[in-house]
């Protein structure tokens, strides 16, 4: 298939997928609680645990009172001390909601990754300034919250591919039936590709990514490779990929 073939594809693909039947209990995806909420705060906490399978990351979703992010830490800590996930323990999880609460009372989410973001129009610029401020907010160390939150790449090169952050941009800018567009200062062109395990094999397969190792370089790659389909929005192809790859059509 060459690059014109898949654009008509993918193109086909985008336009089924843009559908509010793609977000369900039968389908999983992280999407389907942050939807519930339209709160910028709530989303990054559905897409930072979005690891591991579907279903189990839906149901963990689930099991949180995202209410807490109004309430006292004192609150946190005691409704959340027996909640975990996979590589979490109780106290990184409550870790999250307090740095979070603690943001919310003095900036927006979107606020701080404009304040990196704005000056080359750089997305990963705004990532590590949104990082570096979060974990100053409420200093955790922890290997598990570390993996949650992410940390700062010694060189950009050399980072990993940021997929659930790349994810969470996604929802915030983007604005159509299943992102949910809440932000209005970054740009989507300017978004890089949300790459999972899924959406580099299939990518690799379908010959849009020609790179072999799974990283930022990975994500760029494949992300300039879609603006030559859509230059202006080329992050629209993620969700139609993703479930290329997760329902192996591809």
């Amino acid at each position: 298939m060459n690059l014109k073939d898949i654009k008509i594809l993918l193109d086909k693909e985008v336009q089924t997928r843009n559908n509010i039947s793609e977000l369900s209990y039968e389908k999983p995806d992280p999407l389907l609680i942050a939807s519930k909420h339209q709160d910028e705060s709530i989303a990054l906490i559905c897409a930072l645990f979005a690891y591991g399978n579907a279903g189990l990351i839906v149901k963990f979703l689930d099991s949180l009172d995202f209410f807490l992010l109004e309430s006292s830490e004192e609150k946190i800590r005691q409704t959340l001390s027996s909640h975990y996930y996979r590589f979490q323990k109780n106290e990184d999880v409550v870790a999250l909601f307090i740095a979070l609460k603690r943001l919310r009372e003095v900036e927006s989410i979107e606020n701080i990754f404009y304040a990196g973001y704005k000056k080359e129009e750089n997305i990963l610029e705004g990532l590590w300034h949104f990082i570096d401020t979060l974990k100053n907010v409420h200093p955790h160390k922890s290997r598990g919250y570390d993996f949650l939150v992410g940390s700062l790449p010694k060189k950009v090169s050399a980072s990993g591919t940021y997929k659930r952050y790349m994810m969470y941009l996604r929802w915030m800018v983007r604005k159509d039936v299943l992102d949910m567009g809440l932000w209005t200062k970054i740009d989507k062109k300017d978004l890089l590709m949300p790459l999972d395990t899924h959406t580099f094999k299939v990518s690799q397969r379908l010959g849009l990514l020609k790179r072999k190792t799974y990283d930022m370089k990975a994500s760029i790659e494949l992300t300039d490779t879609l603006r030559t389909f859509d230059a202006l929005d080329p992050i629209k192809y993620d969700f139609a990929l993703y479930r290329l790859g997760q329902e192996k059509l591809q």
